[in-house]
């Protein structure tokens, strides 16, 4: 399909240049962008549900005509506009209800006839539907199917029609140009449909049965690509030759019986992995999973050791300087009394915000040896880092690098052993099959005596109450946190910003209080003045932006309060949440939004339910798909637009097998069978690293 690559958008009959701007927005560019745009969903055109027959939590598509329509504000909330459309079928009537959208009054108007889907909800007696999905009929409609039809996610003001009409002319023109790439056996093996029959069905099934065969080709397809790479990468690890650390002196055992608590059993499990780990030649690749406050640092840190004791360096590396200083002055602390062969184990910290002679003492003495592990943010990949003798990699937060920062860390030395750390965990069932070249190693337990955080949610009319709570706790001692989705107002998205909100609070509800605010705008140094002083408790409570998502330990926090909660992802709601409860005192998340979608109050509702990282994680997934789940913050995930990992796991192993077939019998892919797959291959992922062992 390379030609179709070739093929621009904006060439096709009905696009044009500035048509191709919206569809480049919503990732389609060339012809195959365009076939590879799946439907986010299916209308069944043969059975509308009568407006009459509905009921209150019922998911469903109406078609019917617009009686009137209108414009208000909210009374509950500070200028939220509301647009309403009332819609009859002749059996009945329903209020459809959007917010923030005022300009559908340009786009709904009365007399339309309009096509509906979305929930059905109770409203002061009567039934409505809040923010559906629409889509206006157009008088001329005679081309449009009337069985199956595709809906799909668009922008700007392209209409589903148009988008279904080009999308169907662009497969009657461009189909005979699509080559199939996965092996006849492989196809045969499983069943497969060929890729020209399952792109037609799956943009416009002949019926149900094909749509579903389409799905399960393309899901293979997707899990078939991804796993290739990761099982080649495996491969090549199991060849190559990495440090064995026998340890001249035992400082694990001194670190350990120097910490002021016991290690959960958890905790011991994985030092055992770690260690056999760290003995053997070839290089370690182990991804930690463990939720927030599990006690990764501390396993950590006693791998460190057991590098250090066998007379090798190691470096850590975490996405922020606020998380690094709080990192050295710890683990500093801890190991304060230890030494080896007379001497001190040395820690340096480097950070971007030190000074070029700074920098240049910690490269020198890193260079000669003295240094034994140093931290530091994506400063430590910078070019005239040098170690002497760099046996360890620890990268705390991995979400928040590219695979190149990773990789780029890890040259830095030969084959040194790799630690990844993470807080944002998935089900270790899909961990084990997505991240194959990886040992995994999961902490799911917290030490004893954290205290269970709950977690409630408030709508707007409730934020009183929430500052109440607030108040209580910073009362009886304790610490507050109040998160805003943004720094600055925005009319657009009504949104308040952390700036204002502060100023206001500070004159209003919390005057009698020590407020700080620290966000995303401030220089380093500000960031962690603010924070150093919340940490001192010199302040009662932090506004702050997500800048926080990822901060330092204060176990006097035992509040937070998430505003517009519905703007964030539930993982970083869970990765904020994971702020408070540090300590011994009972600990609160509240959450406040007016939640308008059917996903915005999935994520609430989990939130409340479920403290687990991993329950949360799972919840994620199958709210929000693979491919925006794991987005950009995994290699290769993100190309899975249709296939789900969680959904589709007896599929995803299948696909695993075969992969492993294949590189068994061709590890180079060179057979004649295997050359379209492995053109796809590479096409597919043009930076993906891991492509390198089939050059």
């Amino acid at each position: 399909m390379s030609k179709l690559r070739d093929i621009k958008i904006q060439y096709l009959k009905g696009v044009g240049p500035k048509k191709a701007a919206i569809f480049k927005s919503i990732g389609i560019s060339n012809i195959e962008d365009l076939f590879y745009y799946f439907p986010k969903r299916y209308q069944d055109r043969t059975s509308f549900l009568n407006i009459s027959q509905l009921a209150d939590g019922q998911v469903c598509t109406i078609k019917g005509t617009v009686l009137a329509t209108k414009r208000r504000v909210s009374f509950k909330r500070r200028g939220l506009n509301i647009f309403e459309a009332v819609v009859t079928d002749g059996s009945g009537k329903i209020s459809c209800v959007w917010f923030s959208q005022p300009y559908l009054k340009e786009y709904i108007k009365p007399q339309d006839e309009i096509i509906l889907y979305g929930k059905i909800r109770s409203y002061r007696g009567r039934l409505q539907m809040n923010a559906p999905e629409f889509e206006v009929v157009e008088e001329d409609a005679s081309s449009e199917p009337a069985g199956i039809v595709p809906v799909y996610t668009l922008a700007g003001n392209m209409t589903q029609r148009y988008f279904r009409t080009l999308l169907r002319s662009a497969l009657k023109e461009f189909l005979p140009q699509v080559i199939e790439f996965i092996p006849y056996d492989v196809r045969s093996r499983n069943k497969l449909l060929n890729l020209p029959n399952s792109l037609t069905n799956i943009h416009f099934p002949q019926d149900h049965q094909m749509r579903n065969l389409a799905y399960q080709r393309l899901s293979f397809e997707e899990f078939l690509l991804f796993q290739i790479p990761i099982i080649l990468l495996k491969l090549s690890k199991k060849e190559s030759k990495g440090f064995i650390h026998r340890e001249k002196v035992d400082l694990v055992s001194d670190f350990i019986n120097s910490l002021p608590f016991k290690l959960t059993a958890g905790q011991e499990g994985v030092m055992k992995e770690i260690r056999q780990d760290l003995l053997n030649s070839p290089p370690m690749q182990r991804l930690l999973q463990g939720d927030v406050g599990s006690g990764k640092t501390v396993v950590a840190t006693a791998a460190a050791m057991i590098v250090v004791g066998a007379g090798h360096q190691v470096a850590f590396m975490v996405p922020t300087e606020l998380l690094a200083r709080q990192h050295f002055e710890k683990i500093s602390t801890q190991i304060a009394s230890m030494a080896y062969h007379g001497k001190r184990i040395k820690i340096g910290l480097l950070t971007s915000s030190l000074s070029k002679s700074e920098k240049s003492k910690i490269y020198a003495s890193l260079s000669a040896g003295s240094i034994d592990i140093l931290i530091g943010t994506h400063a430590l990949i910078e070019e005239d880092i040098r170690f002497k003798e760099l046996g360890l990699v620890i990268i705390d937060e991995q979400h928040k690098f590219g695979v190149g920062q990773r990789a780029l860390l890890s040259r830095k030395g030969s084959n040194p052993d790799l630690l990844i750390m993470t807080a944002t965990p998935i089900p270790r069932t899909l961990a084990i099959t997505m991240y194959g070249d990886l040992d995994i190693s999961v902490l799911n337990e917290l030490p004893p005596g954290r205290p269970a955080i709950e977690t409630v949610h408030f709508t707007s009319s409730q934020r009183p109450t929430a500052y109440s709570i607030a108040k209580q706790h910073m009362d009886n001692g304790g610490q507050v946190y109040i998160v805003y989705p943004a720094i600055e107002d925005s009319d657009k998205l009504e949104l308040e910003g952390a700036k204002n909100r502060f100023e206001e609070l500070k004159r209003g509800q919390l005057k009698d209080y020590k407020l700080g605010l620290i966000h995303g705008q401030m220089t380093d140094i500000q960031q962690n003045r603010i924070m150093f002083d919340f940490k001192d408790g010199k302040l009662d409570a932090l506004v702050s932006t997500t800048i926080l998502e990822v901060g330092i330990d204060i176990p006097n926090a035992s509040c937070i309060i998430i505003e517009r909660a519905e703007r964030f992802g539930l993982s970083q709601l869970h990765q904020l949440r994971g702020r408070i409860g540090r300590g011994s005192k009972p600990s609160v998340c509240i959450l406040i939004t007016d939640p308008e979608t059917e996903e915005a109050r999935a994520r609430m509702q989990a939130m409340v339910k479920y403290n687990d990282g991993f329950k949360i994680a799972e919840e994620d997934l199958k709210i929000r798909g693979p491919g925006e789940f794991f987005g950009q913050r995994q290699h290769g995930l993100s190309e899975l637009k249709i296939a789900n990992p969680l959904t589709q796991m007896r599929l995803l192993k299948l696909a695993r097998q075969e992969a492993i077939r294949i590189i068994g019998r061709d590890p180079v892919l060179a057979d004649r069978s295997n050359l379209l797959l492995k053109q796809e291959l590479i096409k597919r992922f043009p930076g993906y690293e891991r492509l390198k062992v089939i050059s």
